[in-house]
């Protein structure tokens, strides 16, 4: 329904090259190269200038960028309407989140779609958070379950529909007989001179917990690397520092405690459901999100617990 040359033109701008626009359209950099030329020519305008070893989107470009958004979350809406008016949907649905929502949410949802919808296809896909725009726009992906972070769209961007589906607190996670036990509830600041354990920096997780840091006053020291909760606790278990895991993240098998924490605003991760603009109103995808919904009003596990 849309000129695919306009999607090119979208994934150059968000990539910023033709090399990995193209790799993220699992397309050749030549075969990228000639759409835009072809889509140049048809426009009478030049859409990328020489800077240095790359290239730049002309003004022409940008123009034309903002006029193909508007006009790809109408096709979306179209889209959307097609596939009420026809009645039984089919084809490929593909639901894409980050490591907890794929393990809690995304499951019970392709489930309740495989049987409310046998003639269609669901997948499911494990991808952190700017990954699952780039799945979202490149169309790889029709329903992405994400936070936000410094590497991910932001809530304003005309490019995706993004609404918040919960807040998932974060708890402090320390060993059995830790000093903080005494108490009911803590404050960050309170765990200020420990010794933490953080994920690898460039990851959500290690983003999310330096920031909460950063926001009660203090950098933390950080003892140990670990991207996984389970790699995490079993440090904290064994009395290597102590953690921050969110309230979703199931936790077993180590002697640690789950404590609270207190303040304004208490640290937490927002999960959003995100489509890109109008694709939320088809009938799968609106599924999806009444499904993921029911599951994320149930999850929500007590903390203090060993």
């Amino acid at each position: 329904m849309i000129d695919p040359k306009l999607k090119v033109l979208q994934m150059v701008a968000r990539y910023g090259t033709v090399t990995a626009a193209a790799e993220a359209l699992h397309y050749t950099p030549s075969a990228v190269s000639y759409q835009l030329r072809q889509l140049a020519e048809e426009l009478g305008v030049d859409l990328l200038a020489p800077a240095g070893r790359g290239v730049v989107l002309t003004a022409a470009a940008r123009v034309v960028l903002r006029h193909a958004d508007t006009l790809h979350a109408q096709a979306e809406r179209a889209y959307a309407e097609l596939a009420s008016a026809v009645g039984e949907p089919t084809g490929l649905f593909t639901l894409c989140g980050f490591s907890t929502a794929a393990t809690h949410l995304l499951p019970p949802a392709a489930a309740d779609l495989r049987d409310r919808y046998p003639q269609a296809r669901i997948r499911v896909m494990e991808a952190e958070p700017a990954p699952c725009f780039d799945l979202l726009l490149s169309g790889d992906a029709d329903l992405a379950l994400v936070i936000n972070t410094a590497g991910t769209p932001s809530t304003g961007d005309e490019r995706f529909d993004q609404q918040p589906l919960l807040d998932d607190p974060l708890d402090l996670v320390v060993p059995e007989g830790h000093r903080l036990t005494r108490l009911p509830r803590v404050a960050l600041a309170d765990a200020a001179e420990e010794e933490w354990i953080v994920g690898n920096e460039g990851g959500t997780y290690h983003q999310l917990v330096t920031t909460a840091c950063m926001t009660a006053g203090f950098t933390p020291n950080i003892a140990h690397y670990a991207d996984e909760w389970e790699t995490g606790t079993a440090l904290v278990g064994l009395g290597f520092g102590i953690i921050l895991v969110p309230r979703l993240a199931r936790i077993n098998d180590w002697s640690v405690v789950r404590i609270p924490l207190r303040g304004e605003p208490a640290p937490a991760r927002r999960i959003m459901a995100a489509t890109r603009l109008g694709r939320r109103d088809h009938p799968v995808i609106a599924s999806a999100l009444a499904a993921i919904g029911s599951t994320a009003a149930t999850l929500q596990p007590s903390s203090r617990a060993a």
